[in-house]
């Protein structure tokens, strides 16, 4: 059934933050109007697959893991970077498997992460001041006055980028890429020679012991087809509202509203007021939803927008996205999870130790270190322990490519070698090492917690 007192444009009755200001509103209902005659990008059955995935993570059955770029660009969209970056993501996910000893539901930052928050509408340089740049949905990323101008016509660009990377994940991830038999193959070539290599390495010739003793017991591809497939879903910020409603559509089967950008949406910590115009757009939606958690937000706020946007309160529906930085997590944590563990709340915590740690260093790049991002991890499985709560998932902004935009880890990035491969649309992004190093590192939280629910029971 459809939320009372809602419909897809509802939200332009309440206020609307972090949206471009277009100067040909013709232009923009015309691209709106094609859209909303698209297909969908992703169906409301998928939809509905993923929240009961997501139901068994809030039970303690599972584990997330949502990754991808920090903003998906035109410039950057390519076979090879989807392949690369799926690539990392089954490696990461095996690791936690056979570390945590439970299923991975995998989540990718794909098909659909265009859109950026801004802190200022204006960005100044040299005393000339123009719109900021918003992501490659909106506007361009030169500083241009041509370029900042906001495009709807980039909408249908995202639309169609967004259609052929779902058409590759999905043959990467029904049509025997993903494989187990093939894990020792998906290493890439720029991470053979390091430390984690050398551990994965170790790790697929494991589970290939593991596979051939299945194998000789009858038990294989052909007879349990989650050895050689698995699924994979997709999600993005909710941002640009225009778009995300010129995609929400009715699904015929239960009369519900889906977005069909994407398996699963969610609200950013600047746009999560309660009365605004992102919440009163997503409450209606039937997706499974996101909220990013800052250190700003108070546990009544909380509990009130998690009634606000599940008030059947079901399982899967809500994912909690602590963002808090290494120093305040053990601060600000605590008090979100014991409020809502009291209150009976049905929710997935999720730990995003990515965009709490942004800082710039003193050659002026925007930059994350490696062993805050960890320090951010460890804090959060330790508060999760100490309230009695299953962490539920990591959150991250990662690539397959070989960048240089975080700072630290095995591979060593330095301040010095930012400049040797930074190549990000928005903020830094862990590289396929560092992104591995931190699946080793997580699951072997995960293992303990998972220990720990075992003795318990």
């Amino acid at each position: 059934m459809t939320q009372a007192n809602w419909n897809p444009s509802s939200w332009h009755n309440k206020r609307v933050l972090q949206q471009p200001t277009y100067p040909d509103q013709q232009a923009l209902g015309g691209v709106l109007e094609r859209l909303a005659k698209q297909p969908p990008l992703v169906f409301a059955g998928e939809a509905r697959r993923l929240q009961k995935s997501l139901a068994k993570v809030a039970a303690g059955k599972a584990f997330l893991l949502q990754c991808g770029d920090c903003a998906e660009s035109f410039a950057e969209f390519s076979a090879n970077n989807i392949r690369d970056s799926f690539r990392i993501i089954l490696q990461m996910a095996v690791v936690l498997t056979f570390g945590g000893a439970v299923p991975i539901v995998k989540v990718g930052r794909m098909a659909g992460q265009f859109a950026k928050p801004r802190s200022e509408d204006m960005e100044t340089r040299d005393g000339v001041s123009l719109p900021s740049y918003r992501g490659d949905i909106i506007n361009g990323m030169d500083f241009t006055a041509e370029d900042r101008v906001p495009d709807p016509d980039r909408m249908l660009q995202v639309y169609n980028q967004s259609a052929s990377t779902l058409n590759l994940l999905r043959a990467f991830a029904q049509g025997g890429y993903a494989d187990l038999h093939k894990v020792h193959n998906w290493n890439l070539d720029f991470v053979t020679g390091d430390l984690q290599a050398e551990r994965y390495r170790d790790l697929s010739r494991r589970i290939g012991e593991a596979l051939d003793f299945m194998r000789a017991c009858g038990i294989d591809g052909n007879t349990t087809p989650s050895i050689r497939e698995t699924e994979f879903f997709t999600s993005h910020e909710a941002l640009l509202l225009p778009y995300e409603e010129a995609l929400t559509r009715i699904d015929s089967t239960t009369d519900s509203w889906y977005d069909v950008s994407a398996h699963m949406l969610w609200i950013g910590d600047r746009t999560r007021g309660p009365d605004d115009a992102h919440v009163e757009f997503l409450r209606g939606v039937k997706n499974p939803l996101g909220m990013k958690c800052g250190p700003t937000i108070n546990p009544d706020d909380l509990l009130r927008l998690i009634d606000t946007l599940n008030p059947e309160n079901e399982a899967g529906r809500i994912t909690l996205i602590a963002r808090m930085g290494a120093t305040k997590i053990e601060e600000f944590l605590p008090p979100l999870l014991h409020r809502i563990k009291q209150e009976g709340r049905k929710v997935v915590w999720c730990s995003d130790p990515m965009h709490g740690n942004t800082e710039k260093t003193s050659n002026n790049y925007k930059t994350r270190n490696f062993s805050n991002v960890l320090a951010e991890v460890k804090g959060f499985f330790s508060v999760c322990e100490s309230e009695g709560v299953w962490p539920g998932g990591i959150h991250l902004e990662m690539t397959g490519r070989n960048v240089t935009e975080c700072m630290g880890g095995a591979a060593h990035v330095t301040e010095l070698d930012l400049a040797n491969c930074y190549e990000t649309h928005c903020d830094p992004r862990l590289n396929a090492s560092q992104a591995l190093e931190l699946a080793f590192l997580v699951a072997a939280q995960l293992k303990n917690a998972r220990q720990r629910i075992v003795l318990e029971d």
